[in-house]
């Protein structure tokens, strides 16, 4: 490349992280709605940052896809993958979140319908108070293996990122997805609403609980119920 190509896309890589510095901000304040008190904002943006240069020297106009949709996996992906380097989170919530899944697949496989949380409470033999306990912790544990189901790229966008996935990969992912949409249409309708709003809409926490009439907590512990759900309806193809 001539000193003036090296220019011209220098320039262009810049004009696009500058353009796009404002996603960054929104992506990492979303993210931080889930997460717990111990991760801050500033690193979720430096994070961000670096996954926005990353995409930019990566992006590839001709593969079809916008800038903003490439950056937006990048950039998430980088996130993720700072928070799980803290690796904040005691054995205990983790094996309380397997135990909520795993209470949720009992109950529900015995009652033939869904449980409800107190049946959930009941089957578990702790008090709501304890069980609306656990949900809180299990908030931010549940992030990386339900938001890891909830993104599964599609093929396309597996090529985009530069992987090169096998007919194998692309149908399992296919198939996983289709599973994936099933069981979200059949949550509880309040649990199913929550995950649209703030999934789909994007509004926080608040936003949601002004919608619904009930606190931030309250819909915390919705959403914590649903994908704990959605793992104990998905634990066969997760191989859980």
């Amino acid at each position: 490349m001539s000193r003036a190509g090296i220019g011209a896309y220098a320039k262009t890589n810049n004009q696009l992280v500058t353009e796009h510095t404002p996603l960054v901000k929104r992506i990492a304040h979303h993210l931080l709605q889930r997460l717990p008190s111990s991760v801050q904002l500033d690193d979720l943006v430096q994070a961000g940052m670096l996954g926005l240069l990353e995409a930019s020297n990566k992006y590839d106009a001709t593969k079809g896809a916008s800038f903003s949709t490439f950056a937006g996996i990048r950039i998430r992906g980088a996130m993720l993958d700072e928070v799980r380097r803290g690796d904040w989170a005691p054995r205990s919530v983790y094996r309380n979140s397997r135990r909520i899944s795993q209470a949720i697949r009992e109950k529900e496989y015995y009652k033939g319908g869904e449980a409800s949380d107190i049946e959930i409470a009941e089957h578990l033999q702790v008090s709501m108070e304890e069980y609306s306990a656990m949900l809180r912790d299990s908030v931010g544990c549940r992030l990386f293996s339900f938001d890891e189901i909830f993104d599964v790229e599609d093929p396309e966008q597996s090529r985009l990122i530069g992987s090169s996935p096998s007919v194998l990969e692309e149908f399992q992912r296919s198939e996983f997805g289709t599973r994936l949409v099933e069981a979200v249409d059949r949550l509880p309708e309040r649990e199913k609403l929550v995950m649209s709003l703030y999934y789909t809409e994007e509004l926080n926490l608040r936003e949601i609980g002004e919608i619904l009439g009930v606190s931030e907590s309250r819909v915390s512990q919705i959403h914590s119920q649903a994908t704990l759900r959605l793992k104990s309806r998905l634990a066969d193809w997760a191989g859980e």
